[in-house]
């Protein structure tokens, strides 16, 4: 059993992520059905993409040998596992993309062994635009045998998939992700807010860093839109405020604090309390201007 690969999924979360992942799992002939627990966007997903209608959930997830979450936190998660667990056969398998603790990762998988079913960790990095190419890079912790069976589906919505070790390693990898995410975003803010103030020409800022050392993919992608002041166009800031609370509780259990990560938090979570919390993460710009606000105020 163990070897035969994964071809019957449910994707449960029909998110801003889930939502493509699913359009690629069935352009490639793996999906057999969706759930999400707002019974509205199901039923406009099965009615896009033509699916065949189950009787119920127990007969849709009975069916599947491998159930495909997307919510979007460990609360979340832990409910809709609930949801199937007692309806999964035996050797089945369930692939976790959502961004959550790798304890959560680790007890979950203890559950759903304790029934015969499979788990994998694997988060995902990339944003909409990647869940809609199918160009995912996703970090992936499993048993080995576990991660060739879901080779078809990985290959689905990903373009960069990579083993990172046991289950529980994949959201590891996540929170370094989102540390890393969250400093470039830092960086840029707080350098196009100076260069906002040093009265210089934005796109050719842009351009010409982009191509220098300091480029990136958050400059290139999010600079025009974010000194045009578009807010509406990607990760949204609540998320990764609560994506590095996993990674300030990571960094702590291994005796440790970040100021990166403490920092962010509480810039995101200012953002959070005027009401930007939908806004993406390149909103922070407003609070970099704020800085050059202030200083203007203390020179007069």
């Amino acid at each position: 059993m163990s070897e035969i690969k994964l071809s019957k999924v449910v994707v449960y979360g029909l998110g801003a992520m889930g939502r493509p992942m699913a359009r690629n799992l069935h352009d490639h002939g793996l999906l057999i059905g969706v759930k999400n627990r707002t019974e509205g966007k199901a039923m406009a997903m099965m009615n896009e993409l033509n699916l065949a209608e189950f009787e119920d959930d127990e007969d849709m997830f009975s069916h599947a040998d491998c159930v495909l979450t997307c919510v979007s936190a460990d609360d979340d998660l832990q409910a809709v596992v609930q949801d199937f667990i007692d309806y999964l056969q035996p050797g089945s398998v369930v692939i976790d993309c959502s961004t959550v603790s790798p304890n959560t990762a680790r007890s979950l998988a203890d559950d759903l062994a304790s029934k015969g079913i499979a788990f994998m960790d694997a988060p995902v990095s990339g944003g909409v635009e990647g869940a809609k190419k199918g160009s995912l890079s996703i970090m992936v912790g499993a048993e080995r045998e576990q991660y060739k069976r879901a080779s078809e589906v990985f290959a689905a919505i990903g373009s960069q998939i990579t083993h990172m070790g046991r289950v529980g390693q994949g959201q590891a990898t996540k929170a370094v992700n989102q540390v890393m995410v969250a400093g470039v975003a830092q960086a840029v803010c707080s350098a196009l807010a100076l260069a906002e103030n040093c009265n210089l020409d934005l796109k050719k800022t842009i351009e010409v860093l982009s191509a220098g050392a300091a480029g990136n993919w958050f400059l290139e992608n999010r600079g025009h839109t974010m000194v045009n002041d578009e807010f509406n166009v990607g990760f949204k800031l609540s998320l990764l405020h609560k994506d590095l609370k996993i990674c300030q509780s990571t960094v702590e259990e291994l005796g440790a604090h970040m100021p990166l990560i403490e920092d962010s938090i509480k810039e995101y979570a200012q953002l959070m309390a005027r009401d930007h919390g939908d806004e993406d993460i390149s909103a922070l710009i407003r609070l970099k201007r704020e800085l050059f606000n202030q200083a203007g105020e203390n020179h007069e």
